[in-house]
């Protein structure tokens, strides 16, 4: 094993804060990971993790190396990449919102493979916020303006919303003509997961937004009950047009204030700052950029 490899073993111990884990993520055997990292050790000279039953942590050290490790094992895969003219290949794990991923991604994951096929994906499907390093997870595909001021963000696309309500609920309370005309309606709350409140409604008007905060019945952390909940009757929503598009098409739901629509929602790919920009990351962003163009979501 060379110490190209005992850098790698100990960049993803630090990261996943366990021998265990770095093993699995790595494919090796668990005395393979404690070998390499004591061999490390010794040949340094010093003490890089502390280790207890339940918990590895960095010694001072430890935080000087893992981010010098991390710089060169970097600059490595993209040296490496650019001489060789050679496709990436290896793990990458990224985070996804499931009805984006089975939309937009996995249709198009045969075509991706064809092109990477050295390449392997894990998709987390979660709209919760992650610790990116902690969870060992590379980059995440969100919704929304980022918030992590810890994390870069490249802009993939802007998907298209719109506001709508249930032919039921439209019967009950009328059809909006003017945003004055909503303070007799209600809404579906939908709650940021990152600041535990709701999100407003929005519409743009003459190029400006305005937000307006409807009394509701009901809040939800989730699309699918979010979007049950508009099926029920239960109040306004605002979502992606995407994902309730054959809603839209068999009547089930049915669109409001079509002239002064809710902005497009940005969607992005994130990473750790103390990353630079990996092979592997690189041409899954390029890709999602593709398939998001070709789906006119720009």
């Amino acid at each position: 094993m060379d110490r190209f490899q005992e850098m790698e073993i100990f960049v993803r111990i630090m990261e996943r804060r366990s021998f265990t884990k770095a093993a699995e993520d790595l494919q090796l055997p668990r005395a393979t990971v404690t070998n390499a990292m004591a061999r490390l050790e010794e040949r340094l000279g010093s003490r890089l993790l502390n280790r207890t039953t339940r918990l590895v942590t960095p010694t001072l050290d430890g935080d000087a190396y893992y981010a010098r490790c991390v710089r060169l094992l970097t600059d490595i895969e993209e040296a490496d990449g650019a001489f060789r003219n050679t496709a990436p290949k290896g793990l990458l794990r990224v985070g996804v919102q499931g009805t984006v991923a089975a939309h937009f991604l996995v249709p198009t994951l045969p075509a991706f493979f064809a092109r990477y096929p050295g390449m392997e994906l894990h998709m987390d499907e979660s709209d919760r916020l992650v610790d990116l390093v902690r969870e060992g997870i590379d980059c995440v595909l969100r919704g929304g303006t980022p918030q992590d001021s810890s994390l870069i963000a490249r802009r993939i696309a802007m998907l298209e919303q719109v506001s709508c309500a249930s032919p039921a609920y439209l019967a009950r309370y009328g059809q909006p003509r003017s945003i004055e005309d909503l303070t007799r309606h209600k809404a579906v709350n939908y709650i940021s997961s990152a600041s535990g409140k709701p999100f407003p409604l929005e519409f743009m008007v003459d190029g400006r937004m305005q937000s307006i905060v409807l009394p509701t019945a009901i809040s939800v952390t989730g699309t699918k009950v979010y979007t049950g909940c508009a099926l029920a009757g239960l109040g306004i929503v605002q979502m992606p047009r995407y994902h309730i598009e054959q809603e839209l098409q068999d009547g089930r739901l049915q669109l409001i204030l079509p002239d002064t629509p809710p902005p497009g929602m940005p969607l992005s790919v994130l990473y750790p700052q103390n990353r630079q920009l990996s092979a592997r990351i690189r041409v899954f962003t390029e890709w999602l950029q593709e398939i998001f163009k070709a789906a006119g979501q720009t």
